[in-house]
């Protein structure tokens, strides 16, 4: 098994496992783990991390594809496209989930990996975390799109598509790429910190709070905020949003019942 799910207090933990560098593989079906997670009403966030701790995902598996170019394994039999419809599948299943997703990024994330990275709500990075766009100096493209969403200075974007520089944990936190950076040893605890603050919000509200949130990136500020306005009213009209309101002027946690 290449992706672990663990779920707990309402939190899904989900674990890209495929040694030693977390390469893309050909069985990982993100878009059926994340499509499970938005459909129970259990789980309120995820976390997003990876095994070991030599990378968070190391891009497409290159060996496997030299390998089977040279007649060393079988030949991928999918029509055209096919292959590159799954991937993005895989970036969008993150980016459209019902809940945020926090990425707790343990290792360099590269190529697919920086994709991956890219998809969930926000960042926080290990010290061992790198970003970066090694495509050109293996043949490929891709990826700088996603990289966008991480990094406004289109300008820099540019540089390191063209270069395959990598970025180090402090200096995407510099620019604003990850939220935090935290001693690789700390990577879980502070990722698992901000879920556990995330999971004990009114359900529903998390829920349509990522909805909006998905849906505002790319509108203009007036359409923006007329469809926040729309999930507003669905949220009021909750009896959890009542709690709120009371436990609030009660000066008490309030008891959330999911409905």
């Amino acid at each position: 098994m290449t992706i672990r799910v663990e779920i707990k207090d309402h939190i899904a933990v989900v674990t890209l496992d495929n040694p030693p560098v977390n390469a893309m593989a050909a069985d990982w079906d993100l878009p059926a783990v994340f499509d499970a997670i938005s459909d129970n009403p259990d789980v309120h966030v995820a976390v997003l991390t990876a095994a070991g701790d030599r990378a968070f995902c190391a891009g497409a598996d290159l060996k496997g594809a030299v390998r089977a170019s040279e007649g060393d394994a079988p030949p991928r039999r999918t029509p055209s496209g096919t292959g590159n419809r799954r991937v993005r599948e895989m970036f969008n299943s993150i980016q459209e989930c019902a809940v945020p997703v926090i990425g707790a990024i343990n290792g360099p994330a590269l190529g697919g990996g920086l994709a991956i990275a890219a998809s969930c709500d926000y960042l926080i990075a290990s010290e061992k975390a790198k970003f970066g766009l090694p495509e050109i100096d293996v043949g490929l493209l891709g990826g700088a799109r996603h990289f966008m969403r991480l990094l406004t200075n289109w300008g820099l974007v540019r540089r390191l598509h063209y270069t395959a520089e990598r970025l180090d944990a402090h200096e995407a936190y510099r620019l604003g790429m990850v939220v935090k950076v935290v001693p690789h040893d700390q990577l879980m605890e502070a990722a698992m910190e901000d879920a556990r603050l995330i999971a004990g919000k009114i359900p529903m509200g998390i829920r349509l709070a990522k909805e909006s949130l998905h849906m505002i990136e790319n509108m203009d500020v007036k359409n923006g905020y007329r469809f926040e306005q729309t999930r507003t009213a669905i949220l009021t009209k909750t009896e959890d949003a009542a709690e709120a309101r009371k436990a609030f002027v009660e000066r008490r946690p309030p008891q959330f019942k999911g409905r």
